[in-house]
């Protein structure tokens, strides 16, 4: 495109005059190389490290030009960084880095680059998510199985209890729940308001979802919240998910803390038809 090369003169025209300093800054701190490595103008950001610029400098967020050009995808430009010196040591306000903005994102290639470059796998942000959560989170599978056979935690959660599969499971990201599973995900870790990812997944209806789990052999009982899977796919009123756990053998009779079957808790008549000639004959 022209405005790669018009970018390029009118920057080398500016550094040449010696009127504008490489590493100078805007009122948020963002220098021209965080902005030419965010819009993945190679030969910018290369005339930029050229011209001597610092590589590492952070924004007043934390954000480097390498976590720019990660979060963008702009996987020459974070090559380009990396052969000058770029650091994927560095964390925004949050705790995000390089890494978890590019497996945020899906970046796959630049989640190689980054790899392969001493990014550290087990990064957090300040509220414990990971890398591998925050690929599960928007369903990245590509990068989910890079994050794995990089040693990734499979059951690493959040600080509030959230695992991966918990996550995934609640976006209905079915292929990613399949991937978590069969490397290893605990299929009934609960969050501390005691849901499971099973229990999550029947609320939202996320049919998909639901069948994966079951061919792990997920509770269909008491969780620690006090009510079922079953209770949760009723009270999301999608009767498909409800036939789903009823076909897995969860027990209709089984009542909640306050008592209540799942029965008690919908007006419709298509899930009362499914529950209730299973209760007939539980109690005949």
């Amino acid at each position: 495109m022209s405005t790669h090369k018009g970018n390029l003169a009118l920057l080398q025209l500016l550094l040449n005059s010696g009127r504008v300093d490489a590493d100078c800054r805007d009122s948020f701190g963002t220098t021209a190389l965080m902005v030419a490595s965010y819009s993945g103008h190679y030969d910018c950001a290369r005339e930029l490290i050229m011209q001597g610029t610092d590589i590492n400098l952070q924004r007043e967020t934390g954000s480097t030009a390498l976590f720019f050009a990660s979060q963008q995808g702009h996987n020459e430009v974070v090559k380009l960084l990396f052969e000058f010196g770029g650091s994927t040591e560095f964390q925004t306000k949050d705790g995000g880095t390089a890494l978890s903005a590019a497996c945020q994102y899906g970046h796959s290639k630049v989640v190689d680059t980054l790899l392969k470059n001493g990014a550290n796998v087990h990064d957090q942000l300040h509220d414990g998510a990971t890398p591998l959560f925050l690929a599960s989170q928007e369903g990245h599978v590509t990068v989910i199985r890079q994050l794995l056979s990089s040693g990734a935690k499979v059951n690493h959660p959040r600080e509030d209890g959230t695992a991966p599969l918990w996550m995934a499971a609640q976006m209905g990201h079915s292929e990613v729940v399949k991937v978590l599973l069969r490397r290893g995900a605990d299929r009934d870790a609960d969050r501390k308001d005691g849901s499971t990812a099973l229990f999550k997944a029947a609320f939202k209806g996320h049919n998909t979802v639901i069948e994966e789990l079951l061919k792990f052999s997920p509770s269909l009982g008491l969780l620690k919240n006090g009510s079922t899977a079953l209770h949760a796919a009723v009270m999301g009123g999608n009767h498909k998910s409800v036939n789903l756990l009823l076909g897995a053998n969860a027990d209709p009779t089984l009542p909640n803390k306050n008592n209540e079957l799942p029965a008690d808790l919908t007006k419709s008549n298509r899930i009362l038809r499914a529950l209730r000639p299973q209760i007939l004959n539980g109690s005949s």
